[in-house]
């Protein structure tokens, strides 16, 4: 693809017919580059560069083009934005298809805080699964019990089919990262799981939000079908659960993400206590130790 007559809209265009339509979220990825290059006032390619992505993030993080009438965007936003834009640049370099630099090479992104991830609590899950029970949609309880049970997103609970359902166990298909996983389930679950073939249940998102209304609840942006995931995980971990089992239940690629749970384990992090140079003063002058070489 030349650089000269081809726009930023083109190359994000070429990026989906190549790549993009074949990721699980390829559709909404594009839905979003393209929203961005409209802001960005669809530049020509090769006069897209760092300064223009620069004066775009400051001009976003302010508020700019926000529909919701919000005063700043999180850094998490521009930062996603950041890393689609030079997913595309990337994506079509490695094709043949861009022969120019990626002109977001070099960018750093911005920092970002640790976000709170909700979890709820035993009395909060027993008002929940009263209020699903009470829905005209059924299959909305069956549902979030999945989820509670299995750590599985709301889309892999709510897409399940009777081939993925074996005695004992659920096997988790179409899943992020592309990785079938297969979970354990008790009888009690099992007994709830329709019996009909093909897809298990109807579509119960909307019935879950007002579910959660019903029985007051009120969450984080962004987690309101997750809290369901972070709930089963933050258990698991409270119940003295192995981080590495942990992430294999869970289908994380790396460890990273899974470690966002740690900190729920009861002795996570007690070795501090037991290995401290100040709590262990007295026996580190008995034993003379200096075996220890200075960095």
């Amino acid at each position: 693809m030349g650089e000269s007559a081809t726009h930023l809209s083109d190359l994000i265009l070429r990026w989906y017919e190549l790549h993009g339509r074949m990721l699980s979220s390829g559709a909404g990825r594009k839905g979003k580059l393209d929203a961005i290059c409209r802001r960005l006032g669809d530049p020509l390619a090769g006069d897209f560069d760092k300064g223009m992505f620069a004066r775009y993030r400051e001009r976003r993080l302010n508020g700019e083009w926000n529909p919701k009438g919000k005063k700043r965007l999180q850094e998490a936003t521009v930062n996603r934005e950041q890393a689609y834009l030079h997913a595309v640049f990337a994506e079509l370099r490695r094709l043949g298809e861009w022969e120019g630099g990626n002109p977001l090479d070099g960018i750093r992104q911005f920092r970002e805080g640790d976000q709170e991830l909700a979890f709820l609590y035993a009395d909060e899950i027993t008002h929940l699964l009263a209020a699903c029970d009470v829905s005209s949609k059924t299959d909305l309880g069956v549902i979030v019990r999945v989820c509670l049970a299995t750590g599985a997103r709301w889309s892999e609970a709510q897409s399940l089919r009777q081939s993925q359902v074996l005695p004992g166990r659920l096997t988790f298909t179409h899943t992020k990262s592309k990785k079938n996983r297969t979970v354990p389930i008790s009888e009690q679950l099992q007994a709830l799981l329709p019996t009909k073939q093909g897809r298990l249940f109807i579509p119960c998102y909307e019935a879950f939000k007002a579910a959660l209304a019903r029985a007051g609840l009120h969450l984080p942006k962004g987690q309101r079908t997750h809290v369901l995931r972070h709930t089963f995980a933050s258990h698991f971990m409270m119940q003295g659960g192995n981080i590495l089992v942990l992430q294999q239940i869970l289908g994380h690629s790396t460890i990273t993400m899974t470690m966002r749970y740690a900190h729920f384990a009861p002795d996570h992090l007690d070795a501090a206590l037991a290995l401290n140079p100040f709590d262990n003063l007295k026996s580190l002058k008995k034993s003379g130790s200096r075996n220890g070489s200075r960095i």
